[in-house]
């Protein structure tokens, strides 16, 4: 495989670069650093069979050259985290709009087959309990800026899911639930990795809202190997397919899973969304994804419980290097 891995010095692109690498592939990771990070990406500084190019999903021509030597494309790009989204929506837009667009289209001139990354944010306030690959979005109001990023992604979906159809290249979407490891920031609203920092610098945890809001949280380390294996699975294309894991907790519950886990004195504080995000932001009580179409199409089913993933991430943090990848590595 030759593979262009967009966003390829962010938090799950770098680790799929990690992944392509160790199964002899070359890759090239496209990354204009936005909220990506070259120290990502330092344990593959000179390898033979790795490239960095620094340039935006949005300059179509850089794009175009990129895609034009690879058979394969992960499209990873987007403006990420609740915060990016609330305090930039313009720009957030115009990234995960055109900058899919940009990619798609290369693809599809230069007849590389494409993975174009997703979230569980398209299915907006939907809480029902396992959330399949056809369940409807229920969004809120398009003004309110929460919600751009959902109706952007639904977007980005239907033009992988067109192009595909009308090109007969192999396509796969991935709708991501709360993917959390290692390298993960929580600078941009990014809950784990969030609370990890405010436990170890021995600073009050910070649970938006009440708490009781539910959530599912995946590792990397069972997402990055299930999305190759997706893209080689001829009945994978074309379709969405849900990754994520199936251990439920609440966000209140969860702060006291990192408190407990790093041995931390902190207390927990309730901060209002108002005072978090601004007025008007709203969130969704609960997001549960069902993964048994990935079951189905390729045997995915997560290996690690939520105190590792936890465990991972602080020992990331505490030791500045990620943890041993032999579990990426033998999937």
């Amino acid at each position: 495989m030759k593979a262009v891995v967009t966003g390829g010095a962010g938090f799950i692109g770098s680790h799929l670069c990690d992944h392509l690498i160790a199964r002899g592939h070359e890759v090239v990771a496209l990354d204009d650093m936005s909220t990506g990070s070259e120290a990502n990406l330092e344990q593959l500084n000179g390898h033979p069979r790795f490239e960095l190019v620094k340039g935006s999903v949005l300059d179509r021509a850089l794009v175009d050259e990129v895609v034009a030597a690879h058979d394969t494309v992960f499209h990873m790009a987007a403006a990420v985290g609740v915060h990016t989204i609330v305090d930039k929506p313009l720009e957030s837009l115009r990234t995960n709009l055109h900058g899919t667009e940009n990619v798609v289209e290369a693809a599809v001139r230069h007849d590389a087959r494409y993975l174009v990354a997703s979230t569980s944010e398209i299915y907006g306030k939907n809480d029902a309990d396992g959330l399949t690959e056809d369940a409807d979005r229920i969004l809120g109001s398009p003004l309110k800026s929460r919600w751009s990023y959902a109706a952007a992604k639904g977007l980005d979906e239907l033009v992988a899911y067109v192009h595909g159809g009308d090109s007969g290249l192999p396509c796969v979407i991935t709708r991501f639930f709360n993917i959390v490891g290692p390298r993960q920031s929580g600078r941009y609203g990014m809950v784990v990795p969030r609370f990890v920092d405010q436990a170890l610098a021995g600073e009050p945890i910070t649970v938006h809202g009440d708490g009781t809001q539910r959530r599912c949280f995946g590792s990397v380390f069972d997402v990055v190997p299930a999305m190759g294996r997706l893209l080689e699975t001829p009945a994978a294309h074309n379709r969405a397919v849900n990754l994520g894991g199936l251990e439920e907790i609440s966000i209140g519950d969860l702060a006291q899973r990192v408190v407990k886990l790093t041995g931390t004195t902190s207390g927990v504080v309730h901060v209002p969304y108002e005072e978090a995000y601004g007025e008007g932001y709203e969130d969704m009580r609960r997001r549960m994804p069902d993964t048994g179409l990935a079951a189905d199409l390729i045997g995915y089913e997560p290996q690690w419980r939520l105190d590792d993933i936890i465990t991972a991430i602080i020992e990331y943090k505490r030791a500045g290097t990620p943890p041993p990848r032999h579990a990426l590595l033998a999937s």
